[in-house]
């Protein structure tokens, strides 16, 4: 689970415009963050079904998200991929 001052600090980072809290741009790093949490959980825990499920939808979602972005603005798409680090 995300911590209300962790997500802050991404919202703060990633925000497109003041009161930011729903764009493509924000949802990603969100769900990044929450991708490798769960991710570590899950290598304490192999056996967490519920949590692996979950990690899935989260992965399908964020994925959703970059193909929006990368139709939208292949601008904004590149700079959020390269800023966190995704598509090696």
């Amino acid at each position: 689970m995300l911590l209300k001052d962790e997500k802050q600090e991404i919202i703060k980072n990633y925000a497109v415009h003041e009161g930011d809290a729903g764009s493509a741009e924000l949802q990603i790093p969100v769900h990044s963050t929450r991708i490798k949490q769960l991710t570590e959980h899950l290598k304490a825990n192999p056996k967490d079904n519920h949590s692996r499920r979950g990690l899935q939808q989260m992965v399908s979602k964020r994925k959703k998200f970059l193909t929006y972005l990368q139709k939208k603005d292949i601008n904004r798409y590149r700079a959020i991929v390269e800023s966190l680090g995704l598509r090696k």
